[in-house]
């Protein structure tokens, strides 16, 4: 427990150490539509790729706890970078949780040591971003696995050293029998299908991709078909749990630098209007900080208890926080737009960057899209009639 203890604060601190690199480049990641490679590399180097990656295979045995509070840091700086970062650490936690012993003894000590970046490939032309079905089949050709994917959206694919991919069990299987594989970039011939030239999160470089190969059977993350538990255990929840605290650094970070310009200009008393504008934005900011917080610590007493989290309830609250966080961040900064104004806020060359993070915030809700989550919490909501409540009922 201190080896794990003293790796932790050792990586908090490298996350600090990062920031000031990840803010120099923001600009130009986001003006270039370009992967941020330096401010990855300074992640790589200050060993943040392995913090989910157990202390027995290098890394700093962090938790989803951990990923919620260094993704938000992050993103007070680059909200590009820290969203790549966070849906790498979504991908190394379906390895640590569901990857066989002989790929965990291959692939985590590399991550840890900063060597691998691992992509996701789950987008299928189709069917867009859902999860649980795939139309490319695997093929067994002995103890070895043919792979033929095409992605439209593979966020930082062309840099990626390994992927997590989705695909159907078998030529004959049910599209819903989907397995997950792991390939290191030098099994596969990659190829980039697209480009990538968006309104915001330009940095993730998230361009089509088709990937071909064979990896062996023993790089299969969970049972062959067997994806939905990866899914609910692992992929779902840390997909939320990072991404929400990615959306909520940026908009603290915002509010924090309007407040800030205000107070540099003498401000003391504002108007009403401006007053309320504020006061929106700052209530946006503290209930999505409370929902990630209790849905974090329900998922954690999960994984403490060794008990499921497919349960109703808990899929409704992870799926509750998607939603909640994608559209109340975004409101916020579009509120601290209009204080900003034009000269502060709408411009591209402010010295705030409430234009860059507005845009970037935009894409939250279509990041596997609130309309797909919402239909189905609804659909789960008949399932919980008592209305549980996140992390516990209150009444």
């Amino acid at each position: 427990m201190g080896d794990r203890a003293e790796k932790l604060a050792a990586a908090y601190q490298a996350a600090r150490t990062t920031l000031p690199v990840l803010e120099q480049h923001a600009a130009t990641t986001d003006h270039s539509s370009e992967f941020p490679v330096k401010a990855v590399d300074e992640l790589r180097a200050a060993g943040l790729m392995g913090l989910l990656v157990p202390v027995e295979h290098g890394g700093a045995g962090g938790d989803l706890g951990d990923l919620v509070a260094v993704a938000g840091l992050l993103a007070t700086k680059c909200v590009s970078t820290a969203l790549i970062w966070a849906m790498h650490c979504q991908q190394v936690d379906c390895v640590v949780r569901f990857g066989p012993e002989r790929l965990c003894a291959d692939l985590l000590p590399r991550i840890a040591a900063g060597d691998v970046y691992l992509a996701s490939v789950t987008t299928e032309a189709g069917k867009g971003g859902y999860l649980f079905s795939s139309e490319a089949p695997v093929v067994s050709a002995g103890d070895m696995l043919a792979i033929d994917r095409q992605a439209p959206i593979v966020t930082g694919g062309k840099h990626a050293d390994g992927f997590l991919i989705t695909m159907r069990e078998s030529p004959d299987a049910d599209e819903r029998r989907v397995t997950l594989c792991y390939a290191d970039r030098d099994q596969l011939t990659v190829e980039t299908t697209g480009t990538w030239d968006t309104l915001g999160m330009r940095g993730t470089a998230s361009a089509g991709m088709r990937l071909r190969g064979q990896v062996p059977a023993h790089q299969v993350v969970g049972e062959p078909g067997g994806f939905r538990a990866v899914a609910a255990e692992s992929m779902i929840p840390a997909g939320h749990l990072g991404w929400s605290a990615v959306w909520l650094g940026a908009a603290r970070a915002v509010l924090s630098d309007v407040l800030t310009m205000m107070r540099a200009q003498g401000t003391d008393k504002v108007p009403d209007l401006t007053a309320d504008r504020l006061a929106r934005a700052r209530i946006d900011v503290e209930l999505v900080a409370s929902y990630l917080a209790a849905v974090r610590d329900e998922v954690r007493a999960h994984r403490r208890a060794g008990t499921s989290l497919s349960a109703m309830p808990t899929q409704i609250h992870l799926n509750n926080l998607k939603v909640a966080a994608s559209e109340l961040t975004f409101r916020a900064v579009d509120g601290l737009m209009q204080v900003a104004g034009l000269t502060k806020g709408y411009r591209r060359d402010s010295p705030i960057p409430v234009e860059r993070v507005f845009r970037d915030l935009r894409s939250a809700a279509l990041n596997y899209s609130n309309d797909r989550i919402t239909t189905a919490t609804g659909t789960l909501s008949l399932l919980d009639r008592v209305v549980t409540l996140a992390p516990a009922d209150l009444m």
